[in-house]
This record gives C-alpha cells, sequence and structure tokens, in this order.
C-alpha cells in the first residue's frame, strides 16, 4: 500500500509541475526503452519526488529513464528541438529550473523541447555511472528523438542539447563522444546518430580528458563570475578551447552571480535574460527556420 502512496504522490507532483508551466494537457513522458532499461532489469523500486523549500520538484531514484516532450504549436514551431538535461550533481534532478521552465519557454518560441530525467550516478547505493549509465541514457535519448522526428515535426539535423552543472557535463560529453548509429543494428532507434547539432552548456561540470576537434557541435557557454572556481574559469578555458580547433562558440560570464541561476522568476539583471540571449544564438547559427 505504501508503493501504491508514492507512485501516486509522484504522479501527481509531476502533473502540478506540468500544469504550473501551462502545457499540462500536451505532456506524457515517454521511456527511453519501451521495457528495462540495460543495467537497470529488476529495478522497480519508486522513484522519490520532493519540493524544495521553494516548491521545486526534486526527482532521485530513476531506474526508467524517459523524456518529457514540449511540442511548440505547429503555427510557431521553427524545426529545431533541444533535449535539456537538469543537474542536481549526479545524486539528484532539479527538475524545473533547469528542465520544466526552460522547456515552457523555448516551446513557446517555436523550439521543440524534450527533458530529461536520467538514471544517477552518486546518489547512496547505485550502481550507475556517468559515462556508462547516464552518457548512455542522454545518447539514447537523442537516437530516440531523431527517430520520431516526423511524429514530433521536427529537423533531426537541427537537435541539439542543453545541459545545467551535472546536466551540463552529460551534455558536453554528448557533444564530444557520439556516433553517427549502427546501420545494422536491429533496433531502428540505434541505426539514428548520437550527435548533437549544437552543445548549450549552463555553468557545466567539465569533464576531464575531451576531445575536441572542427568536428565538435557548435557551443553556447554560460556561467557566473561567482561560481566556483573549475566552472568559472574552466567554462572561458573550455570557450578557447572550442575556438582554438575552429568551433564556433559564444560565451556568457555573468557578474556576481553563482550556481545554478538555471530559468527563475528570482532572477535579476543580464542573467535574467540568457536564455534570449541562446535563442539569439540559436537564430544566427542559422538552426531556426521561421514559419
Amino acid at each position: 500500500m505504501l508503493k501504491i502512496s508514492r507512485m501516486y504522490l509522484a504522479i501527481c507532483l509531476v502533473l502540478v509541475g506540468a500544469a504550473v508551466s501551462g502545457s499540462a494537457q500536451t505532456l506524457q513522458a515517454v521511456y527511453l526503452w519501451a521495457h528495462d532499461a540495460p543495467g537497470s532489469e529488476g529495478k522497480t523500486a519508486t522513484e522519490i519526488v520532493r519540493l524544495s523549500e521553494d516548491g521545486e520538484h526534486i526527482i532521485s531514484g530513476i531506474h526508467r529513464p524517459s523524456i518529457l516532450p514540449y511540442l511548440p504549436a505547429k503555427k510557431i514551431a521553427t524545426g529545431a528541438a533541444v533535449l535539456v538535461i537538469p543537474g542536481g550533481g549526479h545524486r539528484e534532478l532539479w527538475m524545473d529550473h533547469e528542465g520544466y521552465n526552460v522547456a515552457d519557454w523555448l516551446s513557446r518560441h517555436g523550439v521543440a523541447t524534450f527533458v530529461l530525467k536520467y538514471r544517477l550516478a552518486r546518489e547512496p547505493g547505485s550502481a550507475y555511472t556517468v559515462e556508462g549509465t547516464e552518457l548512455a541514457d542522454t545518447q539514447r535519448a537523442l537516437r530516440l528523438i531523431r527517430s520520431r522526428a516526423p511524429e514530433w515535426g521536427i529537423d533531426p539535423d537541427r537537435l541539439g542539447v542543453m545541459g545545467f552543472s551535472a546536466g551540463g557535463e552529460l551534455a558536453a560529453l554528448a557533444g564530444s563522444r557520439y556516433d553517427m548509429g549502427n546501420p545494422a543494428a536491429a533496433e531502428l532507434i540505434d541505426r539514428e546518430s548520437s550527435r548533437p547539432a549544437f552543445q548549450a552548456l549552463i555553468y557545466p561540470a567539465i569533464p576531464h580528458d575531451m576531445k575536441l576537434s572542427k568536428e565538435t557541435p557548435p557551443a553556447f557557454l554560460a556561467c557566473g563570475e561567482s561560481d566556483r572556481q573549475d566552472i568559472a574559469v574552466g567554462v572561458p578555458e573550455l570557450y578557447l578551447a572550442l575556438r582554438k580547433v575552429g568551433v564556433s562558440a559564444e560565451l556568457h560570464v555573468y557578474a556576481r552571480t553563482g550556481h545554478g541561476f538555471g530559468l527563475r522568476t528570482s532572477n535579476r539583471g543580464p542573467v535574467a535574460n540568457w536564455l534570449s540571449l541562446f535563442y539569439g544564438w540559436l537564430d544566427i547559427q542559422n538552426l531556426l527556420k521561421h514559419p
């Protein structure tokens, strides 16, 4: 009975979060694998959903990774799409300011958005890994979205990633460790490419030993100058490394701004407009096709 109650609570909280975004009637999670995800066989524990002090939804205990689609109205759809990856230190996912809020804004501006709920490598007792399980979830999500591109009205060649903090680490890994799919795979999804067309890294944890080349997807980078050193300095260093190998990149470092700003109504000053700057960047990269 307790398990059923927790499941009911989790469903209710997800619906509440969707209702806050104003798009509840269009939202239905899509599992990345129809059955158990590889490495999660037999794991049936219910996800844990809790609320932060300011009412944000925080999720952990994930064993069935999924995406939540936010699709724009056809009359404003640009054909561009982005997989949004929330952060939470690989221990939990902060779903509102690094997920639902961003997806709602982008979808209202014509960009199809998919919020990723991935398995977590650093929560207590986890057997998952960042560069194994979590990256596999990210790559699978990109392949899945591409496999359903006609249904969702998007251009598979204009699908990118956006990640925040730990999710930014996954987005950066997706942008540097990808393949073009296996044309002989039995499952059609696995025949799709996992290469993102672009990457937006928002106060990301920087992966070690990133392999960058001129084929690395163009990047939009943003962080706060008051963030911890590895991010406040590491993100500008990543920008320089991208430019050194000939990758187009744009960098924003916000004064007197720390970690975790995401998309919040409480943001003030220039950082409150970072998502509009990202949208403009998509446009100058020729990733938006305006109706």
